[in-house]
């Protein structure tokens, strides 16, 4: 929609030259079709460089954009940004369509198709299955009863799905106004999961709000363990039962998470790091080691910690 619609839809001024919008995004990743927003300071260095042909910004700010960006000047961004994110969503409908497949497919008669469904070669889907609109899904897949892939998720070749998982379900995102409501911030965004993945059963990859969500080559995951929105899983990670990600955590290659493990959100676990079971992670760790206890430090130290707690408690019961 034109962007003076759009202003004029969240309640928003707005001056200048009106542009064509056709969705959201990053500072760092939006385009002149696009508009974004700056909630956050820590992202200030990047309103000179962005791209976007608007911003959500406090007034403070919006010097610092480039002239070929229009400033939307609001105390609200998040907020304002909530409110604009319904206009570029996917529209749910119930409406129906044979799939286009590859050779060989065997799909139980009991799976319902949205729109624009892909399937490749010698894909096979059981029976309860919902595969949502404009879903890919790659030759050789097998995908268990009780699926549930939502509108544009891509899943790779070689793929094995265990029963109820969810990929692509929207992420837990709210803006909140200033008398305590919360509003939804539509996830426009989409999941991926690429070539040779496993999910076991009763998971969650969530889609991501903009971009998109990966769950990368070769990995493997457990039963009952939730990925939040924007978040990257390295190629080949083992995931433990009941392991989460907080949104937009990304991890390098070959991490290794054991059971009840999880990560806050915005940060980066590096390649080869093995986390054990239920270690917190509330700030990025460097990759090629082990780690443990909450919050989690190497592994060696809290062994170390531990045997300390323990003989000040052996000295107090004597």
């Amino acid at each position: 929609m034109k962007l003076s619609q759009l202003c004029q839809k969240i309640n928003l001024p707005f001056s200048g030259e009106d542009r064509e919008i056709i969705g959201l995004h990053t500072l760092s990743e939006a385009t002149s079709s696009q508009i974004s927003f700056l909630n956050d300071k820590k992202y200030i260095d990047q309103l000179s460089s962005t791209q976007a042909g608007a911003v959500l910004v406090a007034k403070q700010y919006a010097d610092l954009l480039p002239k070929t960006t229009i400033a939307l000047v609001t105390d609200e961004a998040y907020l304002k940004l909530a409110l604009a994110s319904k206009f570029f969503a996917h529209q749910i409908k119930t409406e129906t369509a044979h799939p286009s497949m590859g050779e060989g497919c065997d799909i139980d008669k009991r799976v319902r198709f949205g729109t624009g469904v892909t399937l490749g070669d010698n894909v096979t889907i059981m029976a309860g299955a919902y595969i949502g609109d404009n879903v890919s899904v790659g030759s050789n897949t097998l995908i268990y009863p009780n699926v549930t892939l939502y509108h544009h998720s891509v899943i790779g070749k070689k793929c094995i799905i265990h029963a109820g998982t969810v990929i692509g379900s929207d992420g837990y995102g709210f803006a909140h106004t200033k008398r305590g409501e919360h509003v939804k911030i539509y996830q426009n965004g989409n999941a991926v999961i690429e070539d040779d993945v496993e999910i076991g059963a009763n998971c969650v990859v969530d889609r991501a709000v903009f971009g998109t969500t990966y769950i990368r080559k070769g990995s493997k995951l457990d039963n009952l363990i939730q990925i939040a929105h924007n978040c990257d899983v390295g190629a080949y990670a083992l995931m433990a039962s009941q392991v989460g990600l907080a949104g937009s955590t990304t991890t390098g290659r070959n991490i290794v998470m054991g059971g009840q493990s999880a990560s806050a959100g915005h940060l980066h676990i590096g390649d080869f790091t093995t986390i054990a079971g239920k270690g917190g992670v509330t700030k990025s760790l460097e990759g090629g080691k082990t780690y443990a206890g909450f919050p989690a430090i190497e592994h060696r130290i809290w062994l170390r910690l531990q045997a300390k707690i323990a003989s000040l408690v052996k000295v107090k019961n004597q």
